[in-house]
Formats: C-alpha cells, structure tokens, sequence
C-alpha cells in the first residue's frame, strides 16, 4: 500500500447525479493532504472523468497520474469522442501499466487489484450492487483502504 496514492473505479455510465465539481474537490483536498500520485483504470465514464480531473490539477501541484489498462486495445471499441479523451490522457500519464496483451476475463480484476494494492484511498462513483466497480470497492474495504464516495 502506498500512503501517497489514490486509485479511482467507477461506472462506465455516469447518472445525472455525477458531479465533476465535488470530484474536482475531492482530488483537490487529497493533494493538498499529500496524495501526489493517482491510478486510473482508464475505462469510459468515471475513470477518464476522474484522469480528466488529475491533468487539472497536474501542473499546478506536480501529481504523476498512471494508466492501469487492464489489455492493449482497451480503447479499440470506444466511441470515436471517447478513444480520442483516451488517447489525450495517455500523452499525458506518467507512467503506463498494461495487464495483458489482449482482453481476457481476468485482466479487469488484475488492475483492479493493482490498483487498490497500491494506493491508500479508493475515490469512486458506485451506483449499483454488482460489477467491477462494486468488486473493487469491497476489496478496498476489506484490505483497509479508506473509500470516498462520489
């Protein structure tokens, strides 16, 4: 675990209720208490939202954001707007893991796990009882890392 890190999960699809502001405070206030580095999963809806977010904030406050893609091509059945954020985001990660070559039913749950392995908060926008957002946060609570609920 790393007391500097945060790591984000979250629905592909974003509700009505998804408010980009409280997220922009949320990673705000977490620099500002000494977070510096951020994992993102990279997937549509909240994870480019939250990459999104952290390149806000980049240059002002020097936080490394790292793309954790569960497979190379991850990106290969976005919409054209979405693979193009993606692709956006990417130029400006600092570093890049990649879980597996290509999609299997495993990767998903590889960086997800990487990614609450690695950091000491989980901020995520959970909205329904079943998915990898909802597996990922349970394995956060249950290895001890501290859940901010967008």
């Amino acid at each position: 675990m790393r007391d500097n890190a945060c790591s984000f999960s979250g629905h592909r699809e974003l509700d009505a209720d998804f408010d980009r502001a409280l997220l922009e405070r949320v990673v705000e206030s977490l620099i500002k208490r000494g977070t510096d580095t951020f994992l993102c999963g990279m997937a549509r809806g909240f994870d480019l939202a939250a990459a999104e977010t952290v390149l806000k904030f980049k240059e002002k406050y020097g936080v490394k954001l790292v793309a954790c893609i569960p497979y190379e091509g991850q990106a290969d059945y976005f919409s054209s707007s979405d693979r193009e954020r993606y692709e956006n985001i990417l130029r400006y990660c600092d570093e890049k893991r990649v879980f597996a070559e290509k999609y299997n039913r495993y990767c998903m749950f590889a960086r997800d796990r990487y990614m609450a392995d690695n950091s000491s908060v989980l901020v995520c926008y959970l909205r329904k009882n079943s998915g990898g957002t909802f597996y990922t946060v349970n394995y956060a609570k249950k290895t001890g890392l501290k859940v901010i609920e967008i």
